[in-house]
C-alpha cells in the first residue's frame, strides 16, 4: 500500500480518528499513533491524500523527540510496532507512519510560537498591530521576522470547527497560570533551539505548533507531532523574501491554492488536482531531506 488514507488494524482497539491520526489502544498504558496522508486544510480533511506524507511526518517527528528530550521528556517509546501488530500484512502496509506513544493527559491548548509575522499573526497585527494580544512595533510586512519569537496559544478544536488564538490570559484561565507559563518558556526554548538548527539546513521555521501532556504525576511532557510540515511553516532560507508570503516546504502551497477558490472553508473539502498532490508531496519529503540530510 503506496497511500494510506486511514488504517485498519484488526487487532487493536480503534480510540479515535483524528484529522490526520489514527489513535489505537495498545494496552493500558500505551498507544499506537498511526499518521495517515490525510491533509487537514483549514481545519477540515481534504477528500485526496498526499502519497508518503505520513511516513514523512512520523520520521520528522521521531528525529526531533529524540533531539529535544534534554529539554523536555516527551510520549515517545523504546516498543516496537511489531509488538502489538504481528500480522505480517498489516506491518507492511503501515510502512515508518506508526509509533508506539506513552498514554498522557493531552492540555486543552495548543502552543503555538511565532518567530515571523505570517498567517493568521500577520491578519491580527494588520488589524490590531498586535498578535493574541502582544503589542508589536509598527510598519511590520508580511513575513518579517519579530524582534524576538511570541508565544500565541490557541484553541485545540474538534474536526470541522476552526482553531481560536487567545491570549496568555487565555491559555492560563484554561489550564492554570503556573502550567501556562512552563509550556510558554519549554516551548520558545524548543523553537530556539530548532530554528538554528534548521537555519543551518537552509529551512527557517517560521512559525509552529506544539501540543503537551500531562503523566499520572503531573509532570509535563511534548506530545503528539513535533515539528514537521504539517505543524510548521517552513521556508526555503535562499528564497526567503519579506513582503508578500514566502514560498515553502510545507501546506501552505495547498492553503494557498484552495484561497484561490470559491470555496468557504467548511466540509466537504474540494477535490485537489494532480499537480497539487504531487507538488505537496515532493514539498513535504524536500523538507525531510533537508532536516535529517
Amino acid at each position: 500500500m503506496t497511500s494510506l488514507y486511514q488504517s485498519e488494524l484488526s487487532e487493536l482497539p480503534l480510540l479515535s480518528r483524528g484529522k490526520v491520526r489514527d489513535i489505537y489502544a495498545a494496552g493500558d498504558e500505551h498507544l499506537l499513533i498511526v499518521t495517515s496522508d490525510r491533509l487537514s486544510a483549514f481545519d477540515v480533511v481534504l477528500p485526496q491524500p498526499i502519497p508518503g506524507k505520513g511516513e514523512v511526518l512520523t520520521r520528522v517527528s521521531r528525529f526531533w523527540l529524540a533531539r529535544t528530550a534534554g529539554i523536555i521528556p516527551n510520549q515517545l517509546t523504546e516498543l516496537s510496532v511489531e509488538t502489538f501488530v504481528t500480522d505480517p500484512e498489516q506491518r507492511r502496509a503501515l510502512g515508518d507512519r506508526a509509533m508506539v506513544v506513552r498514554r498522557l493527559n493531552p492540555l486543552p491548548i495548543e502552543a503555538i510560537v511565532r518567530g515571523y509575522l505570517i498567517g493568521s499573526g500577520w491578519k491580527d497585527y494588520q488589524a490590531s498591530g498586535a498578535v493574541s494580544g502582544i503589542a508589536l512595533p509598527a510598519g511590520l510586512r508580511q513575513a518579517d521576522r519579530l524582534p524576538e519569537p511570541i508565544f500565541t496559544p490557541s484553541t485545540k478544536a474538534a474536526i470541522g470547527d476552526h482553531d481560536e488564538n487567545i491570549d496568555f490570559a487565555g491559555a492560563a484561565e484554561r489550564i492554570g497560570a503556573e502550567l501556562a507559563e512552563q509550556v510558554r518558556t519549554i516551548s520558545l526554548h524548543i523553537y530556539q533551539d530548532s530554528a538554528a538548527y534548521a537555519l543551518k539546513r537552509g529551512i527557517i521555521i517560521a512559525d509552529t505548533k506544539f501540543e503537551f501532556g500531562l503523566d499520572a504525576e503531573g509532570r509535563l511532557h511534548l506530545i503528539d507531532e513535533v515539528l514537521t510540515p504539517d505543524s510548521s511553516r517552513f521556508w526555503p532560507v535562499d528564497q526567503y523574501q519579506p513582503g508578500s508570503s514566502p514560498p515553502s516546504f510545507d501546506k501552505q502551497f495547498v492553503r494557498d491554492y484552495l484561497e484561490t477558490l470559491d470555496w468557504d472553508k467548511t466540509p466537504p473539502g474540494p477535490m485537489l488536482p494532480e499537480a497539487i498532490i504531487t507538488q505537496t508531496a515532493a514539498k513535504y519529503a524536500e523538507a525531510e531531506r533537508r532536516l535529517l540530510g
